[in-house]
């Protein structure tokens, strides 16, 4: 009987669809099991395809070439370590989200998760099949059980698991971000372990796929609730832990504690990660955003040269005869401070052009928003045309207070591939400028030091599409504004709990209207970070056609 059991803890980013190259980074994984003398090798929930994989686990063809090379994966290591990972299986008319167990060059097993979820980004059940719950497979003697993701945050996998003799948990994961997610996905794991009486090694992806980024934070805890391991946030990270047995069961050694930053460094982490992924996944090495002297386009700037590096961003101000040299030397100061280079396209005789070629449709109408969008929307042309012809990905600028209430101009700004700040309110925007003004951490690829002019963060936002215009002509001061919209869409309050919090009811009715008619731009925005737990898309999916409205 063995009284010491290694596992190879392997966090890992895995790109949807990549599975050769997927496959390459669980080999140099199993390489490293293999020097440590590990007993197994964990790879995360779906590895082997990415996750989430959406309804491309409904094509027989993906789940076949999947399970092809699975079946190759495992005679490769037949001389090593026991793997799991993470795989899509279709049996007998069902498909499962599965974790392959390969041991001596074959598939043991492939456990089917029994707990699918089904709320906010996750729509499982749509896709797979629940799997019975499971037992315990045998690597080296010991017993491991292996509650797939949703599975650990219910009692009766790991509970069955420990009554038909599981002696350690083995727990892959896919689990994404949001604003204060580790705590609680810790604190269900300790839940379980102690009420189980058994040790977990919880193993998370990491990594952006769309709008999501896996955050990793994997860790080990003994059967007293007690932190043995905890791997760094958003960092690929291997890491082999030793059990002992002891009269009392397994205990993992100390390892690695990785200490965790606060909530504004993890959310620019996850913007600046998301768009590095988003990025490479999609093909682009190089990006470009129009940029108006505006706080949120400096913040994109910033973002994206810390992602993608200086050299590979390429700034564009677009004036117009309402630009204030203000903006236009607030934009310079920006580009030079961050060491991108910045060009310069007046849109004054274009505009004129298209305004002259409409004259005769409009017949001395009065010039209204719609001038105005003429300009968004001939920027967004000439920026279109800049992403086409040198093959860089446009980034939009809006903030989700703009997205919200619909303060954006579709096929205008909102034109483009990704926006890091989708998921960011307008006063969370400038309290962010601040914190990278003070902070440079070595995955930042951009400049150290004051990287966003304090004139930009300080002065009155304004769109510039008229003279003396402020956003505030259109819309509340943006603390009241982002107040309203946390409690109408973070917390789906009504409108009488929004006045009974201190807001006028006027404003609130006005802001609610705002945020229902102004749906069908949202449905054809370009996709950003998820950052919170109500985050546009898959967070909150609601009609465009839609007349309901809180009368309250």
């Amino acid at each position: 009987m063995t009284n010491q059991f290694k596992l190879t803890m392997a966090q890992l980013n895995a790109t949807v669809g990549d599975f050769e190259g997927n496959l390459n980074k669980a080999r140099a994984a199993y390489e490293r099991a293999h020097a440590d003398g590990a007993d197994m090798l964990a790879l995360p929930e779906m590895f082997l395809t990415g996750y989430q994989a959406q309804d491309l686990v409904q094509k027989p063809a993906f789940v076949a070439d999947a399970q092809t090379k699975l079946i190759a994966f495992a005679a490769e290591c037949a001389d090593g370590p026991t793997i799991g990972i993470g795989v899509p299986l279709q049996e007998g008319g069902k498909t499962y989200n599965a974790y392959a167990i390969l041991q001596d060059g074959k598939v043991l097993t492939q456990i089917r998760k029994h707990h699918l979820p089904n709320y906010k980004v996750f729509d499982e059940k749509r896709i797979f099949n629940n799997g019975e719950i499971h037992g315990p497979y045998v690597v080296n003697g010991v017993r491991i059980g292996s509650p797939i993701c949703e599975d650990a945050w219910f009692t009766d996998v790991c509970e069955t698991l420990e009554e038909t003799g599981a002696e350690i948990l083995v727990s892959p994961n896919g689990s994404p971000y949001y604003r204060g997610k580790f705590d609680k996905r810790i604190s269900q794991m300790v839940s379980r372990v102690i009420e189980n009486k058994l040790p977990m090694a919880y193993l998370n992806l990491i990594g952006g796929q769309d709008d999501q980024v896996f955050d990793g934070g994997s860790f080990v805890i003994n059967s007293g609730g007690a932190l043995a391991l905890q791997m760094p946030l958003f960092e690929e990270y291997t890491e082999t832990v030793i059990f002992n047995k002891t009269q009392t069961g397994w205990v993992a050694d100390e390892g690695n504690k990785s200490s965790y930053p606060d909530d504004w460094e993890q959310d620019y982490h996850v913007m600046v990660l998301a768009l590095r992924d988003y990025m490479a996944k999609t093909g682009f090495k190089k990006a470009l955003l129009g940029m108006s002297g505006g706080i949120d386009s400096a913040l994109v700037a910033a973002i994206a040269s810390d992602a993608l590096g200086p050299e590979n961003v390429r700034l564009v101000m677009l004036p117009s005869e309402y630009t204030s040299q203000n903006s236009l030397d607030d934009a310079s100061e920006c580009a030079t401070l961050l060491n991108t280079k910045i060009q310069t396209i007046p849109i004054t005789e274009s505009f004129e052009a298209i305004t002259s070629t409409l004259s005769t449709v409009f017949d001395s109408l009065d010039a209204d928003t719609t001038e105005e969008n003429i300009q968004s929307r001939l920027r967004g042309l000439l920026l279109m045309a800049m992403s086409n012809k040198f093959g860089e990905m446009l980034l939009t600028t809006g903030n989700k207070s703009e997205v919200s209430v619909g303060y954006s101009t579709i096929y205008g700004d909102m034109a483009g591939g990704y926006n890091p700040i989708k998921d960011l309110y307008k006063m969370r925007v400038f309290e962010t400028c601040r914190w990278r003004n003070k902070n440079h951490l070595p995955w930042m690829l951009g400049s150290s030091g004051m990287v966003i002019p304090i004139n930009i963060i300080e002065k009155p936002p304004t769109a510039e599409l008229r003279n003396d215009q402020k956003d505030s002509d259109s819309l509340p001061d943006y603390a009241i504004l982002d107040g309203i919209l946390e409690m109408l869409m973070d917390h789906d309050a009504s409108v009488a709990d929004c006045v009974a919090a201190g807001y006028n009811h006027d404003t609130v009715k006005r802001v609610e209207n705002l945020l229902y008619v102004s749906e069908y731009k949202r449905f054809q925005s370009a996709p950003g970070a998820r950052l919170s737990l109500r985050a546009f898309w898959l967070d909150r999916r609601y009609p465009i056609a839609n007349k309901w409205r809180d009368n309250k």
